[in-house]
Protein backbone atom coordinates (compact mmCIF):
# COMPACT_ATOMS: atom_id res chain seq x y z
CA UNK A 1 0.00 0.00 0.00
CA UNK A 2 1.13 3.69 -1.00
CA UNK A 3 2.29 5.46 2.29
CA UNK A 4 0.15 8.22 1.44
CA UNK A 5 -2.57 6.40 1.29
CA UNK A 6 -2.77 4.53 4.45
CA UNK A 7 -1.67 7.71 6.73
CA UNK A 8 -5.24 9.09 5.84
CA UNK A 9 -6.86 6.11 7.58
CA UNK A 10 -6.49 7.84 10.74
CA UNK A 11 -7.35 11.76 12.29
CA UNK A 12 -6.20 10.70 15.51
CA UNK A 13 -3.43 8.97 17.23
CA UNK A 14 -3.68 7.56 20.68
CA UNK A 15 -0.73 6.47 22.11
CA UNK A 16 -0.45 4.89 26.20
CA UNK A 17 2.93 3.96 27.35
CA UNK A 18 3.26 1.52 30.38
CA UNK A 19 5.94 0.35 32.61
CA UNK A 20 9.06 -1.62 32.38
CA UNK A 21 8.62 -4.85 30.43
CA UNK A 22 10.91 -6.32 27.81
CA UNK A 23 8.85 -8.44 24.64
CA UNK A 24 9.54 -11.78 26.21
CA UNK A 25 8.48 -10.82 29.29
CA UNK A 26 4.53 -9.54 28.26
CA UNK A 27 4.26 -11.29 24.79
CA UNK A 28 7.21 -13.79 24.14
CA UNK A 29 4.68 -16.52 24.35
CA UNK A 30 1.82 -14.68 21.87
CA UNK A 31 2.32 -17.00 19.23
CA UNK A 32 3.79 -21.02 18.94
CA UNK A 33 6.27 -21.94 16.04
CA UNK A 34 5.05 -21.75 12.76
CA UNK A 35 1.48 -20.51 14.04
CA UNK A 36 2.12 -17.30 11.99
CA UNK A 37 4.36 -16.37 9.53
CA UNK A 38 7.16 -14.93 11.49
CA UNK A 39 7.82 -14.00 15.28
CA UNK A 40 10.65 -14.02 17.34
CA UNK A 41 9.36 -15.17 20.80
CA UNK A 42 10.67 -17.64 23.38
CA UNK A 43 8.63 -20.97 22.80
CA UNK A 44 10.84 -23.46 20.70
CA UNK A 45 13.79 -21.76 21.73
CA UNK A 46 16.39 -22.88 24.34
CA UNK A 47 16.99 -19.56 26.77
CA UNK A 48 18.70 -19.34 29.63
CA UNK A 49 21.12 -16.95 31.62
CA UNK A 50 24.32 -18.09 33.34
CA UNK A 51 24.45 -18.17 37.33
CA UNK A 52 27.12 -15.87 38.39
CA UNK A 53 29.93 -18.41 40.69
CA UNK A 54 30.02 -15.87 43.44
CA UNK A 55 26.37 -16.23 43.81
CA UNK A 56 26.22 -17.68 47.27
CA UNK A 57 23.18 -20.17 46.71
CA UNK A 58 22.38 -22.33 43.55
CA UNK A 59 25.65 -21.65 41.20
CA UNK A 60 26.12 -25.66 40.97
CA UNK A 61 23.13 -25.41 39.01
CA UNK A 62 25.06 -23.05 36.60
CA UNK A 63 21.82 -20.87 34.65
CA UNK A 64 18.69 -20.40 35.33
CA UNK A 65 16.42 -21.68 32.15
CA UNK A 66 13.75 -18.82 30.86
CA UNK A 67 10.19 -20.68 32.45
CA UNK A 68 6.93 -19.05 32.69
CA UNK A 69 5.94 -16.51 35.49
CA UNK A 70 4.76 -18.03 38.55
CA UNK A 71 2.32 -15.43 39.78
CA UNK A 72 1.30 -12.00 38.52
CA UNK A 73 3.38 -10.36 40.76
CA UNK A 74 7.24 -11.19 38.66
CA UNK A 75 9.65 -10.27 39.14
CA UNK A 76 9.49 -9.55 42.77
CA UNK A 77 11.30 -7.05 44.01
CA UNK A 78 11.80 -5.36 41.52
CA UNK A 79 14.97 -5.05 39.49
CA UNK A 80 16.74 -2.37 38.48
CA UNK A 81 16.95 -0.33 35.06
CA UNK A 82 19.74 2.55 35.24
CA UNK A 83 22.47 2.97 32.74
CA UNK A 84 25.03 0.78 34.49
CA UNK A 85 23.07 -1.98 35.41
CA UNK A 86 21.13 -2.43 31.94
CA UNK A 87 24.86 -2.79 30.87
CA UNK A 88 25.32 -5.55 32.97
CA UNK A 89 22.28 -7.21 32.05
CA UNK A 90 23.41 -6.71 28.09
CA UNK A 91 27.15 -7.26 28.39
CA UNK A 92 27.90 -9.63 31.30
CA UNK A 93 30.30 -7.60 33.36
CA UNK A 94 31.30 -9.49 36.43
CA UNK A 95 31.35 -6.83 38.86
CA UNK A 96 29.48 -7.42 41.96
CA UNK A 97 29.42 -3.67 42.39
CA UNK A 98 25.42 -2.28 43.12
CA UNK A 99 25.34 1.72 42.92
CA UNK A 100 27.00 3.29 39.40
CA UNK A 101 27.89 6.54 41.64
CA UNK A 102 30.31 3.87 43.24
CA UNK A 103 31.19 2.06 39.80
CA UNK A 104 34.40 2.79 37.79
CA UNK A 105 34.02 5.29 34.78
CA UNK A 106 33.18 2.35 32.52
CA UNK A 107 29.90 1.41 33.82
CA UNK A 108 29.84 -1.91 33.27
CA UNK A 109 31.00 -1.67 29.99
CA UNK A 110 33.03 -3.95 28.23
CA UNK A 111 36.92 -3.26 26.96
CA UNK A 112 35.69 -3.08 23.64
CA UNK A 113 33.68 0.11 22.26
CA UNK A 114 32.15 -2.00 19.97
CA UNK A 115 31.12 -5.26 21.53
CA UNK A 116 28.60 -7.23 21.07
CA UNK A 117 25.68 -8.19 23.67
CA UNK A 118 25.94 -11.39 24.84
CA UNK A 119 22.52 -10.70 26.93
CA UNK A 120 23.81 -12.84 29.60
CA UNK A 121 23.95 -10.94 32.73
CA UNK A 122 20.34 -10.65 33.64
CA UNK A 123 20.27 -13.27 36.67
CA UNK A 124 23.88 -11.48 37.90
CA UNK A 125 22.46 -8.22 37.97
CA UNK A 126 19.34 -9.72 39.63
CA UNK A 127 20.73 -11.29 42.36
CA UNK A 128 22.64 -8.45 43.17
CA UNK A 129 19.29 -6.09 42.75
CA UNK A 130 16.95 -8.50 44.98
CA UNK A 131 20.58 -8.35 47.63
CA UNK A 132 19.72 -4.73 48.25
CA UNK A 133 15.95 -5.28 47.88
CA UNK A 134 16.07 -7.52 51.09
CA UNK A 135 19.08 -7.10 52.96
CA UNK A 136 20.13 -11.02 52.34
CA UNK A 137 21.81 -12.97 49.79
CA UNK A 138 19.01 -14.04 47.38
CA UNK A 139 17.83 -18.18 46.66
CA UNK A 140 17.86 -19.67 43.44
CA UNK A 141 14.13 -19.55 43.69
CA UNK A 142 14.16 -15.86 44.44
CA UNK A 143 16.39 -14.82 41.45
CA UNK A 144 15.01 -17.44 39.09
CA UNK A 145 12.30 -14.44 38.56
CA UNK A 146 14.07 -12.62 35.68
CA UNK A 147 14.20 -15.59 33.85
CA UNK A 148 10.43 -15.92 33.70
CA UNK A 149 7.79 -14.52 31.50
CA UNK A 150 3.91 -14.33 30.93
CA UNK A 151 1.75 -17.01 29.37
CA UNK A 152 -1.01 -15.44 27.23
CA UNK A 153 -3.84 -16.70 29.19
CA UNK A 154 -2.37 -14.84 32.55
CA UNK A 155 -2.38 -11.51 30.93
CA UNK A 156 -5.31 -11.86 28.66
CA UNK A 157 -5.96 -8.59 27.49
CA UNK A 158 -3.06 -7.26 25.87
CA UNK A 159 -2.26 -10.32 24.17
CA UNK A 160 -5.79 -10.34 22.66
CA UNK A 161 -5.59 -7.36 21.35
CA UNK A 162 -2.25 -7.97 20.03
CA UNK A 163 -3.56 -10.99 18.05
CA UNK A 164 -6.76 -8.98 17.12
CA UNK A 165 -4.59 -6.40 15.38
CA UNK A 166 -1.09 -5.97 14.99
CA UNK A 167 1.99 -7.13 17.43
CA UNK A 168 5.57 -5.35 16.82
CA UNK A 169 8.15 -7.68 17.90
CA UNK A 170 11.40 -5.85 16.99
CA UNK A 171 10.47 -2.34 18.58
CA UNK A 172 12.97 -1.13 21.08
CA UNK A 173 13.32 1.71 23.45
CA UNK A 174 15.41 4.45 22.44
CA UNK A 175 17.89 4.77 25.40
CA UNK A 176 19.89 1.26 27.83
CA UNK A 177 18.24 2.87 30.84
CA UNK A 178 15.54 4.38 32.79
CA UNK A 179 11.73 6.22 32.55
CA UNK A 180 13.31 9.63 31.96
CA UNK A 181 15.49 9.69 29.20
CA UNK A 182 13.40 6.79 27.64
CA UNK A 183 9.92 9.19 27.90
CA UNK A 184 12.11 12.11 26.48
CA UNK A 185 13.08 10.68 23.50
CA UNK A 186 9.24 9.71 23.21
CA UNK A 187 8.58 13.29 22.24
CA UNK A 188 11.68 15.03 21.43
CA UNK A 189 13.73 12.38 19.97
CA UNK A 190 16.43 13.45 22.39
CA UNK A 191 16.99 13.74 26.42
CA UNK A 192 19.47 16.93 26.41
CA UNK A 193 22.12 14.65 27.12
CA UNK A 194 20.81 12.72 30.24
CA UNK A 195 20.53 9.31 30.90
CA UNK A 196 19.76 8.75 34.14
CA UNK A 197 16.71 9.99 36.37
CA UNK A 198 18.81 11.69 38.70
CA UNK A 199 20.32 14.42 39.93
CA UNK A 200 16.15 15.19 39.63
CA UNK A 201 16.81 18.89 38.63
CA UNK A 202 18.03 17.91 34.87
CA UNK A 203 14.94 16.64 33.35
CA UNK A 204 12.42 19.68 34.78
CA UNK A 205 15.22 22.82 34.30
CA UNK A 206 17.67 21.65 31.54
CA UNK A 207 16.35 19.73 29.02
CA UNK A 208 15.84 21.66 26.24
CA UNK A 209 15.10 19.55 23.09
CA UNK A 210 12.39 20.71 21.15
CA UNK A 211 8.91 18.38 21.36
CA UNK A 212 6.40 17.48 18.74
CA UNK A 213 3.87 19.10 21.19
CA UNK A 214 5.29 22.46 19.79
CA UNK A 215 5.02 21.15 16.28
CA UNK A 216 1.48 20.18 16.71
CA UNK A 217 0.91 23.65 17.90
CA UNK A 218 2.76 25.42 15.54
CA UNK A 219 0.70 23.53 12.89
CA UNK A 220 -2.61 24.77 14.70
CA UNK A 221 -3.44 20.93 15.60
CA UNK A 222 -4.74 19.83 18.91
CA UNK A 223 -3.38 17.88 21.70
CA UNK A 224 -3.48 16.72 24.92
CA UNK A 225 -1.98 14.47 28.01
CA UNK A 226 -4.10 12.36 30.00
CA UNK A 227 -2.98 11.64 33.11
CA UNK A 228 -4.34 9.41 36.09
CA UNK A 229 -5.69 11.73 38.40
CA UNK A 230 -4.22 10.18 41.51
CA UNK A 231 -0.39 11.56 39.81
CA UNK A 232 -1.29 14.86 40.95
CA UNK A 233 1.36 15.90 38.35
CA UNK A 234 2.59 14.71 35.20
CA UNK A 235 6.09 13.32 33.88
CA UNK A 236 5.79 14.14 30.61
CA UNK A 237 5.16 17.90 31.74
CA UNK A 238 7.62 17.31 34.24
CA UNK A 239 10.65 15.90 31.79
CA UNK A 240 9.63 19.12 29.07
CA UNK A 241 8.85 21.32 31.41
CA UNK A 242 10.72 24.02 29.81
CA UNK A 243 9.29 23.71 27.01
CA UNK A 244 5.43 22.52 27.95
CA UNK A 245 5.29 24.90 30.71
CA UNK A 246 2.58 27.27 29.48
CA UNK A 247 1.08 24.60 28.20
CA UNK A 248 0.40 22.94 31.63
CA UNK A 249 -2.90 25.20 31.98
CA UNK A 250 -4.02 23.98 28.64
CA UNK A 251 -2.84 20.35 27.38
CA UNK A 252 -2.57 18.21 30.59
CA UNK A 253 -5.78 16.80 32.05
CA UNK A 254 -6.86 13.17 33.51
CA UNK A 255 -8.19 9.80 32.56
CA UNK A 256 -11.41 10.65 33.25
CA UNK A 257 -11.60 13.52 30.37
CA UNK A 258 -9.79 11.15 28.25
CA UNK A 259 -12.94 8.75 28.56
CA UNK A 260 -15.46 11.06 27.96
CA UNK A 261 -13.30 12.71 24.84
CA UNK A 262 -13.56 9.32 23.67
CA UNK A 263 -17.49 8.84 23.97
CA UNK A 264 -18.43 12.03 22.73
CA UNK A 265 -15.99 11.70 19.76
CA UNK A 266 -13.89 15.09 20.98
CA UNK A 267 -10.19 13.47 20.99
CA UNK A 268 -7.52 15.64 19.81
CA UNK A 269 -5.26 14.86 16.88
CA UNK A 270 -2.90 13.36 18.98
CA UNK A 271 -3.54 11.95 22.38
CA UNK A 272 -1.47 10.54 25.37
CA UNK A 273 -2.01 8.32 28.09
CA UNK A 274 -0.04 8.67 31.60
CA UNK A 275 -0.96 5.57 33.89
CA UNK A 276 -0.36 5.92 37.81
CA UNK A 277 3.30 5.73 38.26
CA UNK A 278 3.44 7.03 41.65
CA UNK A 279 1.66 4.13 43.02
CA UNK A 280 2.40 1.69 40.40
CA UNK A 281 -0.79 -0.10 40.57
CA UNK A 282 -2.02 0.46 36.69
CA UNK A 283 1.11 0.43 34.55
CA UNK A 284 2.57 -3.28 34.38
CA UNK A 285 5.34 -2.18 36.26
CA UNK A 286 7.00 -4.92 38.27
CA UNK A 287 6.37 -4.92 41.92
CA UNK A 288 8.40 -2.35 43.67
CA UNK A 289 10.58 -3.49 46.23
CA UNK A 290 7.51 -5.38 48.11
CA UNK A 291 9.95 -7.12 50.08
CA UNK A 292 12.13 -3.93 51.46
CA UNK A 293 10.59 -3.24 54.84
CA UNK A 294 12.01 0.80 53.78
CA UNK A 295 9.75 0.76 50.42
CA UNK A 296 6.06 1.40 50.68
CA UNK A 297 4.38 -1.53 48.89
CA UNK A 298 1.80 -1.16 45.97
CA UNK A 299 -1.00 -2.90 44.55
CA UNK A 300 -0.93 -6.75 44.75
CA UNK A 301 -0.66 -6.51 41.05
CA UNK A 302 0.07 -3.58 38.45
CA UNK A 303 0.23 -6.29 35.60
CA UNK A 304 -3.38 -6.63 35.92
CA UNK A 305 -4.01 -3.10 36.92
CA UNK A 306 -2.46 -2.34 33.94
CA UNK A 307 -4.72 -4.66 31.94
CA UNK A 308 -7.54 -3.48 33.37
CA UNK A 309 -6.60 0.14 32.52
CA UNK A 310 -6.05 -0.80 28.87
CA UNK A 311 -9.27 -2.80 28.06
CA UNK A 312 -10.97 0.80 29.54
CA UNK A 313 -8.95 2.81 27.05
CA UNK A 314 -9.30 -0.39 23.87
CA UNK A 315 -12.66 -0.26 24.64
CA UNK A 316 -13.40 3.73 24.46
CA UNK A 317 -11.77 3.86 20.96
CA UNK A 318 -13.60 0.73 19.79
CA UNK A 319 -17.00 2.10 20.95
CA UNK A 320 -16.24 5.49 20.06
CA UNK A 321 -18.60 6.13 17.51
CA UNK A 322 -19.32 9.71 16.28
CA UNK A 323 -19.74 10.84 12.82
CA UNK A 324 -17.24 13.60 11.68
CA UNK A 325 -15.42 13.38 14.89
CA UNK A 326 -13.17 10.92 16.33
CA UNK A 327 -13.90 7.42 16.21
CA UNK A 328 -12.77 3.68 15.98
CA UNK A 329 -12.91 4.20 12.51
CA UNK A 330 -10.59 7.09 12.52
CA UNK A 331 -8.32 6.50 15.47
CA UNK A 332 -5.10 4.64 15.83
CA UNK A 333 -4.34 3.33 19.20
CA UNK A 334 -0.36 3.07 19.95
CA UNK A 335 0.14 0.36 22.86
CA UNK A 336 3.54 0.19 24.23
CA UNK A 337 6.23 0.49 27.47
CA UNK A 338 8.76 3.05 27.73
CA UNK A 339 11.78 0.66 28.83
CA UNK A 340 12.33 -3.12 29.61
CA UNK A 341 12.82 -2.08 33.60
CA UNK A 342 15.61 -4.61 33.54
CA UNK A 343 12.84 -8.24 32.72
CA UNK A 344 14.89 -10.36 30.17
CA UNK A 345 14.28 -10.32 26.46
CA UNK A 346 16.65 -12.26 24.23
CA UNK A 347 17.31 -10.17 21.20
CA UNK A 348 20.55 -7.72 20.92
CA UNK A 349 19.47 -4.20 20.69
CA UNK A 350 20.72 -2.59 17.32
CA UNK A 351 22.61 0.37 16.98
CA UNK A 352 21.22 3.69 16.22
CA UNK A 353 21.92 6.79 14.77
CA UNK A 354 22.74 9.63 18.11
CA UNK A 355 20.22 12.32 17.75
CA UNK A 356 22.72 14.81 16.55
CA UNK A 357 26.17 13.39 15.70
CA UNK A 358 28.56 16.41 16.49
CA UNK A 359 27.01 16.51 20.06
CA UNK A 360 29.61 15.47 22.58
CA UNK A 361 28.88 12.44 24.29
CA UNK A 362 26.16 12.71 27.10
CA UNK A 363 26.03 11.83 30.78
CA UNK A 364 28.22 9.32 31.97
CA UNK A 365 30.01 9.16 28.70
CA UNK A 366 27.16 7.67 26.98
CA UNK A 367 26.75 8.54 22.91
CA UNK A 368 23.01 7.46 22.37
CA UNK A 369 24.10 5.34 19.92
CA UNK A 370 22.64 2.00 21.11
CA UNK A 371 19.15 1.48 21.61
CA UNK A 372 17.52 -0.07 24.73
CA UNK A 373 15.86 -3.58 24.51
CA UNK A 374 12.97 -4.97 22.93
CA UNK A 375 9.81 -3.40 24.45
CA UNK A 376 6.06 -4.75 24.09
CA UNK A 377 4.46 -2.69 21.05
CA UNK A 378 0.55 -3.06 19.29
CA UNK A 379 -0.96 -0.90 17.02
CA UNK A 380 -4.77 -0.65 16.75
CA UNK A 381 -7.15 0.23 13.78
CA UNK A 382 -9.78 -0.56 12.04
CA UNK A 383 -7.49 -1.01 9.23
CA UNK A 384 -5.46 -3.40 10.35
CA UNK A 385 -5.98 -7.39 9.57
CA UNK A 386 -5.83 -9.76 12.62
CA UNK A 387 -3.09 -11.89 13.50
CA UNK A 388 -0.20 -9.42 11.80
CA UNK A 389 3.22 -9.53 13.08
CA UNK A 390 5.45 -6.65 11.92
CA UNK A 391 9.22 -7.50 11.85
CA UNK A 392 10.95 -4.34 10.88
CA UNK A 393 12.70 -2.34 13.57
CA UNK A 394 10.73 0.08 15.10
CA UNK A 395 11.62 2.28 18.18
CA UNK A 396 9.86 4.47 20.39
CA UNK A 397 10.96 7.47 17.96
CA UNK A 398 8.01 6.02 15.52
CA UNK A 399 5.49 8.36 17.03
CA UNK A 400 7.29 11.14 16.17
CA UNK A 401 7.79 9.82 12.69
CA UNK A 402 4.17 8.80 12.29
CA UNK A 403 3.28 12.17 13.66
CA UNK A 404 5.12 14.17 11.29
CA UNK A 405 4.11 11.77 8.09
CA UNK A 406 0.67 12.00 8.81
CA UNK A 407 0.49 16.06 9.21
CA UNK A 408 2.82 18.74 8.03
CA UNK A 409 4.65 19.17 11.06
CA UNK A 410 8.19 19.74 9.75
CA UNK A 411 11.73 18.02 9.50
CA UNK A 412 12.62 15.69 11.69
CA UNK A 413 13.28 16.54 15.36
CA UNK A 414 16.70 14.72 15.65
CA UNK A 415 18.25 11.92 13.72
CA UNK A 416 16.76 9.50 16.05
CA UNK A 417 13.09 10.20 14.58
CA UNK A 418 14.36 10.59 10.98
CA UNK A 419 15.39 7.31 10.99
CA UNK A 420 12.23 6.12 13.06
CA UNK A 421 9.91 4.35 10.37
CA UNK A 422 6.38 5.46 10.04
CA UNK A 423 3.61 3.31 11.60
CA UNK A 424 1.15 3.59 8.77
CA UNK A 425 1.87 1.10 6.23
CA UNK A 426 0.84 -1.04 8.97
CA UNK A 427 -2.79 -0.22 7.90
CA UNK A 428 -3.04 -2.44 5.20
CA UNK A 429 -7.11 -2.92 4.87
CA UNK A 430 -8.88 -0.86 1.93
CA UNK A 431 -11.91 -1.08 4.03
CA UNK A 432 -11.92 -0.30 7.66
CA UNK A 433 -13.27 -3.71 10.51
CA UNK A 434 -16.45 -2.73 12.18
CA UNK A 435 -16.10 -2.99 16.13
CA UNK A 436 -18.21 -5.74 16.34
CA UNK A 437 -15.68 -7.58 14.39
CA UNK A 438 -12.90 -6.61 16.81
CA UNK A 439 -11.90 -8.68 19.68
CA UNK A 440 -13.51 -9.21 22.98
CA UNK A 441 -11.63 -8.15 25.96
CA UNK A 442 -11.75 -9.30 28.86
CA UNK A 443 -9.03 -8.51 32.37
CA UNK A 444 -8.65 -11.27 34.90
CA UNK A 445 -10.45 -9.64 37.95
CA UNK A 446 -8.93 -7.17 40.48
CA UNK A 447 -11.51 -8.54 43.77
CA UNK A 448 -9.44 -10.63 45.64
CA UNK A 449 -6.30 -9.30 45.64
CA UNK A 450 -4.34 -8.38 48.46
CA UNK A 451 -4.32 -4.72 47.96
CA UNK A 452 -2.70 -3.57 51.73
CA UNK A 453 -0.24 -0.51 51.13
CA UNK A 454 2.52 0.48 53.58
CA UNK A 455 2.18 2.47 56.75
CA UNK A 456 1.65 6.26 55.46
CA UNK A 457 4.59 6.64 57.31
CA UNK A 458 6.69 4.98 55.22
CA UNK A 459 9.10 5.74 52.50
CA UNK A 460 8.42 6.76 48.85
CA UNK A 461 8.99 4.43 46.22
CA UNK A 462 12.11 4.46 43.56
CA UNK A 463 9.93 5.76 41.04
CA UNK A 464 7.90 7.88 43.91
CA UNK A 465 11.17 9.95 45.02
CA UNK A 466 11.94 10.37 41.41
CA UNK A 467 9.01 12.20 40.75
CA UNK A 468 8.94 14.08 43.79
CA UNK A 469 12.05 15.47 42.85
CA UNK A 470 11.14 16.60 39.69
CA UNK A 471 8.11 18.96 41.16
CA UNK A 472 10.50 20.02 43.70
CA UNK A 473 13.39 20.99 41.24
CA UNK A 474 10.36 22.64 39.51
CA UNK A 475 8.34 24.48 41.93
CA UNK A 476 11.75 25.91 43.52
CA UNK A 477 12.77 27.16 40.48
CA UNK A 478 9.63 29.46 39.42
CA UNK A 479 8.47 29.63 42.90
CA UNK A 480 11.37 29.84 45.41
CA UNK A 481 9.77 27.83 47.72
CA UNK A 482 12.44 25.39 49.07
CA UNK A 483 10.43 22.67 50.77
CA UNK A 484 12.47 20.85 54.06
CA UNK A 485 11.25 18.00 52.00
CA UNK A 486 13.84 15.13 50.95
CA UNK A 487 12.70 12.68 48.49
CA UNK A 488 14.80 10.00 49.81
CA UNK A 489 13.68 10.33 52.74
CA UNK A 490 9.59 11.39 52.51
CA UNK A 491 7.24 9.54 53.69
CA UNK A 492 3.89 9.05 51.64
CA UNK A 493 2.02 11.12 53.94
CA UNK A 494 4.40 13.95 53.46
CA UNK A 495 4.46 13.70 49.83
CA UNK A 496 0.96 14.06 49.44
CA UNK A 497 0.22 16.48 51.46
CA UNK A 498 2.93 18.66 49.60
CA UNK A 499 2.00 17.75 45.98
CA UNK A 500 -1.45 18.32 47.06
CA UNK A 501 -0.94 22.14 48.25
CA UNK A 502 1.81 22.69 45.25
CA UNK A 503 0.80 20.50 42.02
CA UNK A 504 -2.74 22.52 41.74
CA UNK A 505 -0.76 26.42 40.46
CA UNK A 506 1.43 24.02 37.58
CA UNK A 507 -1.47 21.34 36.35
CA UNK A 508 -4.86 22.77 37.36
CA UNK A 509 -6.70 20.11 34.77
CA UNK A 510 -5.42 17.19 37.41
CA UNK A 511 -7.56 18.75 40.14
CA UNK A 512 -10.82 19.36 38.66
CA UNK A 513 -11.74 15.12 39.17
CA UNK A 514 -9.53 14.65 41.76
CA UNK A 515 -12.15 13.19 44.67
Amino acid sequence: MRNAEAQHKFDHVVAVLFENRSFDNLLGRLYEPGEVSAFDGVVGKALSNPIPKWAQHGAEREFVPYGVAADMDVPNPDCRDDFAHVNRQLFGASSQRQDWRTTAASFNLPAGPRAAPTMEGFVADYILAVREAIGREPTYQEYAQIMSGYAPDQVPVISTIARGFATFDHWFCDVPSETFTNRSFCHAGAASGFVVDAPFVNFPLHNHAETIFERLDAAGLTWRVYVDRRMRCSVTGLIHASRLAEQFATNFSTLDDFFEDAEDGRLPAYSFIEPCLMHADNDYHPALSGASPNTSIDAASSVLGGEELLARIYTAVRTSSGEDRSNFANTLLLVGFDAHGGTYDHVVPPRVDPPVASAPAGQMGFRFDRAGLRIPAVAVSAYIEPRTVVTTQYRNTSIIRTLRARWPLGPPLTARDASAPDIAPVLTRSTPRAPEDWPDVTPQPLRGLQRARSSLDQRLTAMGQALLGLVIALDTHYTGNIPDLDPETATVTEATDYLNERSPRFWPGLYAHAA
